[in-house]
């Protein structure tokens, strides 16, 4: 093997400790989303059924460090780094969550434009959120239903459902575009993040976390967990919780995020020209 010349050793440490331009970030994200749209119903409803279910070890890991803390204000700061422990699990496990999706398939839509191609992002955003949604009813329905924690767990459960549940719609509605931005923000970053995808990971996840923000499947865990054991009505739950969640990621993630990087990319291709 040819030894590399001086300059292009140079070079090459030049390139590897550069940042990516954002164009190349843009296109590894778009050819991911491209990917998921070929696959098959079947393997994303999987997908996404894992997911919902991975997601509840946020709600889990959040309850444990909450019930060996004291009630102190600071506790939080301690007991939100379990939040992340569910998206860790569903992104590295490359498992599918809706809004994850809300960045990486709307791209290749914004570029083609074709009716085709709209149907099939819808046929995906379905599949993945109701797998979403029906994973995070079981895993709740499970903690609601057995003897798998002890009390005090329990007792975390409720208290962290409780607040998560109690602002109201409008105000969960704004709170949860800001979640849709983060989370796609998340998923913009980790092309690149190499070793540090970890990190990008629980520090976004924890930032959620820590300021309340609606996610519509890690946050249904939580109210889906006061309904299975009779603390919140369905109605409450419907339309109070899940359906803002839902509108509010929806808008972060593709208004704020996915039509904003598109629009950039576009720019900066049109001045090449």
């Amino acid at each position: 093997m040819p030894k590399k010349s001086g300059a292009q050793s140079k070079n090459h440490e030049i390139a590897e400790r550069t940042a990516p331009p954002g164009d190349v970030i843009y296109q590894a994200i778009y050819d991911e989303g491209e990917h998921e749209l070929t696959r098959s119903s079947s393997a994303l409803a999987l997908s996404g059924l894992a997911a919902g279910l991975s997601m509840g070890f946020s709600f889990v890991s959040e309850a444990l460090l909450h019930s060996r803390l004291p009630d102190a204000p600071w506790a939080p700061l301690i007991s939100k780094l379990g939040y992340s422990v569910g998206f860790l699990i569903v992104i590295l496990g490359r498992q599918q969550l809706f809004t994850k999706n809300t960045l990486t398939v709307i791209l290749p839509l914004l570029n083609r434009k074709q009716a085709s191609l709209l149907g099939n992002v819808i046929r995906l955003w379905i599949l993945v959120l109701t797998a979403n949604i029906v994973g995070a009813f079981l895993l709740a329905w499970m903690l609601g239903h057995t003897s798998l924690f002890d009390r005090d767990v329990h007792e975390a459960f409720y208290a962290i459902a409780t607040a998560s549940t109690s602002p109201s719609a409008a105000t969960i509605l704004i709170r949860a575009i800001l979640s849709g931005w983060l989370i796609a923000l998340m998923v913009w970053l980790l092309p690149f993040a190499e070793s540090a995808r970890i990190w990008v990971i629980v520090i976004i996840a924890y930032l959620v976390g820590l300021a309340g923000l609606p996610h519509v499947v890690a946050g249904n865990v939580e109210s889906f967990y006061l309904v299975t054991t009779g603390s919140l009505p369905w109605s409450k739950c419907l339309t109070g919780y899940l359906l803002p969640s839902l509108i509010g990621n929806a808008i972060g993630g593709v208004t704020l995020v996915a039509v904003g990087a598109h629009a950039e990319f576009m720019t900066a291709e049109s001045g090449k020209k």
